[in-house]
């Protein structure tokens, strides 16, 4: 008898950005790794809650990494500007790149303090990862305290990105990858870190945008595989989070239906960038 056809999935990757932040981002981020609708995570660490719930990482199945931050304080000290300014900063050579590396490692120290081990990846808060001054500072931290296991990076470079979506969310993701994606991929490959294939799901919270299901549906009918789409789930909000109802959406359609036939229609899977043979 003869076996039925069946296609391959092309494996994929759905992270979602600032565990740590509230506990309604962290309970979010939990619940949707046990409902395999998540394959990683990035960590505020210097954040209020990352302490407490960095357990509750260990045992789930997931890329957990380190969001780099140099824009929230967080009550924190150090070097915490606009990005706006930080982006200026970075480009005309402002910042002290002792400074800059210390608050990496520190951010990295307590990362490993909280999960008992290296990162599976490191990008960043606003995607500051990138920027000049910056990627070159952890890019040499990386290769001096994880030579034997090295952390994937984010590569910001957008796929290709459907008429679909409004043309100043397109210009946006464009202009994310040319702050630095091509740049950072360079220095990753000389040190033997991978990256994902391309990037989605970069939209402004503070502007009128489609619906986050037609976002969704725009960036994964362009994904294939090693892609890495980025997220921002809460299952509920602080006052203070200016944006908490686009967070609360994303989290809604993340754990519906909806999302799972999204990425049957087309023919993809939710898998761990750790797992897979990037470039």
């Amino acid at each position: 008898m003869q076996e039925p056809f069946t296609t391959l999935k092309h494996p994929i990757a759905i992270c979602a950005d600032d565990f740590g932040i509230e506990p309604g981002v962290d309970e979010a981020v939990v619940e949707l790794v046990r409902h395999n609708r998540l394959s990683a995570t990035s960590c505020l660490t210097m954040a209020p809650c990352f302490a407490e719930h960095a357990c509750e990482l260990k045992p789930l199945a997931i890329d957990v990494g380190l969001h780099v931050n140099f824009t929230e304080s967080l009550g924190q000290q150090g070097i915490f500007l606009p990005l706006p300014k930080l982006i200026a900063s970075c480009y005309f050579h402002q910042l002290p790149a002792a400074h800059v590396r210390k608050q990496i490692e520190l951010q990295l120290d307590h990362f490993e303090h909280g999960l008992g081990r290296a990162p599976d990846f490191v990008d960043g808060h606003l995607h500051v990862h990138q920027l000049p001054v910056i990627r070159n500072q952890l890019i040499q931290v990386l290769s001096a305290r994880y030579p034997d296991c090295m952390p994937w990076l984010r590569n910001t470079q957008p796929g290709s990105l459907s008429n679909g979506l409004p043309w100043m969310q397109r210009v946006k993701a464009q202009l994310i990858g040319a702050l630095g994606a091509r740049a950072l991929s360079k220095m990753a490959h000389q040190i033997g870190a991978r990256v994902n294939r391309d990037f989605f799901g970069a939209y402004d919270f503070s502007h009128p945008h489609p619906p986050y299901a037609a976002m969704l549906d725009a960036w994964l009918q362009h994904a294939s595989f090693g892609s890495l789409i980025m997220a921002h789930p809460a299952k509920y909000v602080s006052g203070q989070d200016l944006f908490g109802s686009d967070r609360i959406e994303e989290y809604r359609v993340l754990a519906s239906e909806v999302f799972t036939a999204l990425l049957d229609q087309y023919n993809l899977e939710i898998r761990r960038l750790s797992d897979l043979r990037l470039a």
